[in-house]
């Protein structure tokens, strides 16, 4: 944390600085109204009789003291929030940043609705702990320490009486904030929970709807918010009996203090002193109970300072090569020996796969359900590392590449097809920024959607709604695929990035595709054999495995796999 703490700290000691002014000015004014009440109204010093100028002097020097105190509040709380605020956007910026490194198996296991929380409530929380500690400690100190300092210097007996009391106070704090403590951590975790469960709804709304989940839904979310308020009430009922102790143990101090003056009236303990000596107890109460907040908010912030700190301190499990990319071959993919198995998991996804796909070559990857083609090509782009073997690309091993570099050459259709709120021309162009108008056309008339876009209200520059919702199945995939297309990369995966379009649609993009891009290495991940039988090749994997390599027709021949999925298919499709 002080690293970030460094950066901005001149706000944060002006802001110190600022605070002390402002303390100082609180513990000087006691002592000046007990002068007032004594020798300006009582007339103590002068046998009884009022000194109006004395209260008009004391009075303007209050009035001072008080603008004073009141402006160095004011610059305590600007530096305070430039620091705090400082640091909260640096933090945030720093964790956006290492999640967008973070591998695939990395953002599995911190999950998406925990990242949420992390980056949003936890650096706020971490904000606030750096806003209260700065402004807080010094404020609490002082007015603690400086009220029994200013006591003792009124009356050694009111001081003692404080004194006294001190320890008692401090012990029930603490105690209480030993029990609250590990609570903050559960709390933060059941946020977590509570996100998880939001995003998922909201992004899968349809679903529930169309199974009639809602109810089930409801009780899901219903569950996991009754444990966050179950917690927080553990957290508040602690602080519910603290508070009304620490009351009582100032109120008998203040009471003990009024008892005191009075045996002590007229050897020193004045109306004006005790005055002072029930403000700067009150002082104290309030120095206290500044406290009891204070050590709550930092122990939150410690609590989420802690989870923020996973993530800075999570480096990428993915480390990039030296290699730019610059090769002969374009569009090359050799798979040596692969095998594969999802991070913490012993379950072989992929074994033992050898496969060469020459430039230019069409390849589709057929199987069953399960049967690791996603998890084949996600292998290409290197978003997770193999176990075993090696993945190159025109001739270089994915992981000697930077992963830019690797990546600039690949372009990815995923079935999945995820937009943005904006127009569909910079929906587009979201991976390409530099392409023009002319090749955002060119791509999605290859693509088959120049149709649809044309006819919207205002064609290439109509809004899409959040997360596509304004349009289709069909037309988010051909927006997807007119997205991977305009890239112009040497290596263009669909994976299965069709299954939404028609038949006719779907020939007529694969025709389109040739023609337009005969030299680009296409491999397509399909469940349908119309979307495969005109390709160059066509892999059949079963279990992870290679079972046969040929096109449409030799499968057809000799594979067994293939001719389950081909008489599974072809009535419905010859219909």
């Amino acid at each position: 944390m002080w690293k970030y703490i460094k950066r901005y700290l001149p706000f944060a000691l002006l802001a110190a600085l600022f605070m002390i002014g402002e303390v100082l000015m609180d513990l000087i004014q006691p002592g000046i109204m007990s002068r007032i009440v004594d020798d300006g109204v009582l007339g103590l010093d002068s046998g009884g009789n009022a000194s109006l100028s004395v209260i008009w002097t004391l009075g303007l020097q209050m009035i001072g003291l008080v603008l004073f105190g009141g402006l160095c509040g004011s610059l305590n709380n600007v530096f305070v929030h430039m620091s705090g605020q400082n640091i909260g956007n640096d933090m945030r910026k720093d964790c956006f940043q290492r999640i967008m490194a973070f591998s695939f198996p990395q953002l599995d296991r911190f999950g998406t609705g925990s990242l949420v929380t992390r980056v949003t409530n936890d650096i706020t929380q971490v904000q606030n702990f750096v806003s209260q500690f700065v402004r807080g400690m010094i404020r609490t100190s002082l007015l603690m320490f400086g009220s029994i300092y200013f006591m003792f210097r009124l009356n050694r007996s009111f001081g003692l009486i404080v004194l006294s009391a001190f320890p008692l106070i401090v012990g029930c704090i603490a105690l209480c904030l030993w029990k609250a403590n590990p609570l903050f951590s559960k709390l933060q975790a059941q946020l977590d929970t509570i996100n998880t469960i939001m995003q998922e709804d909201v992004s899968g709304i349809r679903i529930i709807k169309a199974c009639v989940k809602e109810i089930y839904e409801k009780l899901r979310f219903g569950k996991a918010n009754d444990a966050l308020v179950k917690t927080q009430l553990r957290v508040l009922l602690i602080f519910a009996f603290m508070n009304p102790v620490v009351n009582a143990l100032m109120y008998l101090v203040v009471a003990l203090i009024l008892l005191a003056g009075s045996y002590q009236t007229g050897s020193g303990a004045t109306p004006g002193i005790i005055m002072a000596a029930i403000t700067y107890t009150t002082q104290l109460l309030n120095g206290i109970l500044m406290l009891v907040m204070l050590f709550q908010n930092i122990s939150r912030g410690l609590a989420s300072w802690k989870r923020v700190r996973e993530i800075l301190n999570s480096k990428p499990e993915l480390q990039d090569g030296a290699f730019e990319g610059q090769t002969v071959q374009q569009g090359e993919i050799e798979f040596q020996d692969v095998s594969f198995s999802y991070p913490g998991t012993e379950q072989t996804v992929l074994e033992h796969i050898n496969l060469k796909i020459h430039k230019g070559e069409t390849v589709a990857i057929m199987g069953a359900t399960g049967c690791g083609k996603t998890t084949l090509v996600s292998l290409i782009p290197r978003f997770y590392d193999v176990t075993a073997g090696a993945v190159l690309v025109d001739g270089t091993d994915v992981r000697e590449y930077r992963q830019k570099a690797l990546r600039d050459k690949i372009s990815i259709a995923l079935q999945k097809s995820e937009l943005f709120s904006t127009t569909i021309e910079e929906n587009i162009a979201w991976g390409s920024p530099d392409v023009s108008p002319d090749q955002i056309r060119a791509a999605a008339v290859t693509a088959q959607a120049d149709g649809f876009i044309s006819s919207a209200p205002d064609g290439y520059k109509t809004m899409v709604a959040e997360r596509g919702m304004s349009l289709s199945g069909g037309q988010k995939q051909r927006l997807s695929i007119a997205r991977a297309i305009v890239k112009n990369a040497e290596i263009l995966i669909f994976d299965d990035s069709t299954s939404a379009l028609d038949l006719k649609t779907e020939a007529n993009l694969y025709s389109a595709l040739q023609k337009a891009y005969p030299e680009t290495t296409k491999i397509i991940v399909a469940q349908r054999i119309a979307s495969v039988c005109k390709a160059d090749r066509i892999i059949v994997l079963e279990n992870g495995r290679i079972a046969a390599v040929g096109t449409h027709e030799e499968l057809l021949a000799s594979c067994a796999v293939y001719q389950d999925i081909y008489h599974s298919q072809i009535g419905k499709e010859e219909q």
